[in-house]
């Protein structure tokens, strides 16, 4: 992986004892999972309960991988491990408090729309819960109660793509958001438009994926002038490559975050490079931290953000990053 300037602020947290670094679960509708004991489990404390709530979208596959990382950390912490997941706002912050109302020990919650949160986190903190944030929201984090946030600055990612673009000679990129309202995409945009001021925001229904082909492709074919696309994630970069190719578009692709299936793409040039922000490290780190809370009181952070990126990974990269995709871990 390149270095560039905007990294040295990015530096994966090291401060938890953190086995392997490495995108959004597959269905959006409440599911449980309860992992604990586990072969090669190392924790002697006692057994405690721990809910992870995100605002995973039916067919993401990135909280697959965020979800292995908490069910690993849970296993060697003795953690019962609870998973819901709901995309609307107002359904996730219903699902924080049924965490409240079963007395668990502690919260982990990705706050891609933090104002709909605010009520129900409060009840948390309100009740003596510790919280953890990850993935999205690291700027009101703190605000909402958490005591720290594991993810990737945002703004600070798109600001790189924004700059690897501009390196390529590309001036006129489209980013492509597929759920309006989240503050994580809409950073990423922003921070891209900052490095690229002639950077256009295309907004597509994630859940869809026939919507979002047709929309690319309706809007590359009205935009002659556009050189790359950006997706935000990697089902849908695949998504837009697809429309590019049908499109007879000649625009470059990049993306935000990697499935294995991406990262062949970049390996055999078909996308420049992707900027991964390591989720199966968000969702270990989450968890880990909550154990390392309930242990020691131990504060992972120091009150600040844990950055487990952004690190791009283009054609160089893809090797390696390949490897550790097709395990699951990036």
């Amino acid at each position: 992986m390149k270095n560039f300037s905007w990294r040295k602020a990015a530096i994966v947290a090291t401060v938890v004892p953190m086995m392997a670094l490495s995108a959004c679960s597959s269905g959006g509708r409440p599911a449980e999972s309860g992992n604990g004991a586990a072969a090669g489990q190392v924790a002697t404390t006692d057994r405690i309960k721990i809910a992870l709530i995100t605002h995973a979208a039916p067919g993401d596959t990135f909280w697959d991988i965020v979800r292995k990382g908490a069910e690993e950390a849970a296993a060697k912490d003795n953690v019962e491990l609870l998973y819901t997941s709901d995309p609307e706002g107002g359904r996730q912050a219903q699902l924080i408090e049924q965490a409240v109302d079963q007395k668990v020990d502690g919260i982990a919650v990705t706050l891609a729309k933090p104002d709909a949160l605010k009520s129900a986190l409060k009840k948390a903190t309100d009740a003596g819960i510790p919280v953890v944030s990850l993935n999205a929201g690291e700027t009101v984090s703190a605000q909402l109660g958490a005591f720290t946030h594991f993810g990737s600055n945002e703004k600070l990612a798109g600001a790189a793509v924004g700059q690897k673009l501009a390196g390529e000679s590309l001036s006129h990129p489209i980013c492509v958001i597929q759920e309006q309202g989240h503050v994580g995409l809409e950073a990423r945009c922003a921070g891209v438009k900052e490095k690229i001021p002639a950077t256009e925001i295309l907004y597509v229904t994630g859940t869809d994926m026939t919507q979002v082909s047709s929309t690319v492709t309706a809007k590359l074919q009205a935009t002659a002038d556009a050189d790359a696309i950006i997706g935000l994630g990697a089902p849908y970069t695949l998504t837009i490559l697809k429309a590019v190719s049908s499109a007879g578009s000649k625009v470059k692709v990049a993306s935000f975050d990697m499935n294995a299936e991406l990262a062949q793409k970049i390996a055999d040039g078909e996308i420049l490079f992707t900027v991964d922000q390591q989720p199966w490290l968000q969702g270990y780190g989450a968890i880990d931290s909550i154990w390392q809370n309930k242990r020691g009181g131990f504060t992972i952070g120091g009150g600040q953000p844990v950055l487990t990126g952004p690190a791009i990974v283009d054609k160089a990269a893809a090797a390696d990053a390949l490897q550790f995709a097709q395990q699951g871990v990036r």
